[in-house]
């Protein structure tokens, strides 16, 4: 359904994550891949959602209660470009 691709900064910090939240990250790209992005937003425990301000265009998911990935969608969401992965400031 939808093309994710995962920038090297994104992938870098991946590499530095703890196992399981790597682990979360590579179930969501399963999802999005067989499901699509729309029918992944649904799913309530990835809390999905649009940033604003200096984020403006790009949406986050929780990968646990500290880690969220950020994203961005290109040609009406078909393909997906993950752009960071880390630990969510309080």
């Amino acid at each position: 359904m939808n093309r994710i691709i995962i920038r090297n900064k994104a992938q870098k910090q991946l590499e530095k994550v703890p196992v399981y939240i790597a682990n979360n990250f590579q179930l969501w790209v399963g999802q999005v891949e067989t499901k699509g992005i729309l029918e992944v937003r649904k799913i309530s425990g990835y809390h999905d959602e649009p940033l604003t301000a200096g984020r403006k265009g790009h949406r986050s998911i929780r990968l646990s209660k500290a880690y969220r990935a950020f994203y961005v969608e290109h040609g009406n969401n078909i393909v997906i470009e993950v752009i960071e992965v880390n630990k969510h400031g309080y």
